[in-house]
């Protein structure tokens, strides 16, 4: 390792460079463009994957929504077009049936309703839920709590309303827990005020009522307008989604092959999507940073062929006097180290500026495009490392094309 304190080398090395520094300013720029495209390609993709985080975060993304639509197809008698609800009768078979995938099973019945309180008023969706809805997309609360199992079975009329409906309703500052609004006519203690999700928010504004009080004040019966299914861990949602529909089917009397008749969005397919698309983003990343990381490694190995072409006489001097052989091969290697080292920290430094200069500026509000686009220590080190040992091993290639170089005939050089 003495060599790599022997100021003479470290002079020569200064002094190939200063005599080629256009040709050497390049090569460090090819390495350097490597490294940074593989920086920035992974923090994009970091950044993508926090984003995509935070838009699905307060979701059970292994969850299927279901309704009904109207048939387009005649089926045992009843003629294409014909319209039908869900019922009670589908929530115990699906739950019967599914035992073992299904973890939560939610039905839900909404309305439009007039909110008032004093000579306030808006109109507003209503939605009579189970408390699970909860667990499928988690409310971020700001006054109170949720509807629970005691409002359901004691059907109170209490409602939850977003941070909006509240904002319309009352005075600035004004306490909301406690107090009553009318919806569609009847009283309701507001029992909790939550903020609605930046990203994606399937209620929009919405007072949230128990169920079974929903169903009495509405005069639903057993009538349902939709439901949401959350899978248990392992479950093939996309599977589990063609199964629960065709048993719909089956109990309403729907042709097997009828694509109308029920509405369904699978979000556990549509994350898979885009995680699928995520992962390929991050192979492509490796693979075109690599690949330029190498091509920059190449370009090195290049120019030191061409310096140790033109340093030629002065090797076979070297090798006349009792240079060795190891000792030459050193030289170039660490010419070839240092000059890859240099790009890389370059290149990282310059990657990181890019990084923060985009989180700066697409990172930050409601419409932010990418989240804390960063790049794990641990990866830097492993892309850096993998650049250092392509510059050895790169410059293994102009190293032994310095050591045959026979002294006579590099003296007789012009």
């Amino acid at each position: 390792m003495k060599f790599l304190f022997d100021s003479d080398s470290w002079q020569e090395i200064y002094g190939s460079i200063r005599k080629n520094k256009l040709r050497t300013g390049i090569t460090i720029i090819g390495v350097l463009w490597g490294i940074f495209i593989l920086v920035v390609l992974l923090g994009a993709a970091r950044g993508m994957e926090n984003n995509f985080k935070s838009i699905f975060g307060d979701f059970a993304t292994n969850s299927v929504f279901v309704w009904t639509q109207s048939t387009d197809r005649p089926f045992k008698g009843f003629q294409k077009g014909r319209t039908f609800r869900l019922t009670f009768k589908d929530i115990n078979v699906l739950k019967s049936e599914y035992k073992d995938e299904i973890k939560l099973l939610a039905p839900r019945n909404q309305t439009m309703g007039l909110l008032v309180k004093g000579f306030k008023s808006g109109d507003f969706k209503v939605s009579g839920d189970y408390p699970e809805v909860d667990q499928v997309q988690k409310k971020a609360l700001i006054y109170g709590r949720f509807i629970n199992q005691n409002d359901i079975l004691e059907n109170s009329k209490v409602c939850v309303i977003s941070e909006d409906i509240y904002k319309q309703l009352f005075d600035k500052n004004e306490k909301p827990i406690g107090q009553y609004i009318k919806i569609s006519n009847v009283n309701y203690k507001v029992v909790g005020v939550y903020k609605p999700s930046s990203t994606i928010n399937i209620d929009g504004d919405t007072a949230y009522i128990p169920f079974t009080t929903f169903q009495k004040v509405y005069n639903r019966s057993d009538k349902i307008d939709w439901m949401m299914i959350t899978a248990n861990e392992g479950v093939d949602i996309k599977q589990m989604e063609k199964d629960i529909l065709l048993t719909l089917k089956n109990l309403h009397k729907v042709h097997p092959d009828d694509s109308r008749a029920f509405g369904s969005v699978n979000l556990g397919e549509q994350i898979a999507k885009f995680t699928g698309f995520l992962t390929g983003m991050q192979f492509l990343t490796w693979f075109v940073g690599i690949a330029t990381l190498i091509a920059g490694v190449f370009a090195i190995g290049n120019i030191l062929l061409i310096t140790v072409k033109e340093r030629t006489k002065e090797i076979g001097i070297r090798r006349a006097i009792g240079a060795t052989p190891i000792s030459i091969k050193r030289q170039i290697i660490l010419e070839s180290v240092f000059l890859t080292t240099i790009a890389g920290m370059l290149g990282i430094v310059f990657g990181g500026v890019v990084l923060y200069l985009m989180d700066s500026f697409l990172g930050n509000g409601e419409d932010a495009v990418l989240l804390n686009p960063t790049v794990n220590i641990p990866i830097i080190l492993i892309a850096f490392t993998i650049l250092i040992i392509l510059g050895t091993l790169i410059g293994l290639i102009p190293a032994y094309m310095a050591t045959i170089i026979k002294p006579i005939e590099a003296l007789r050089e012009e």
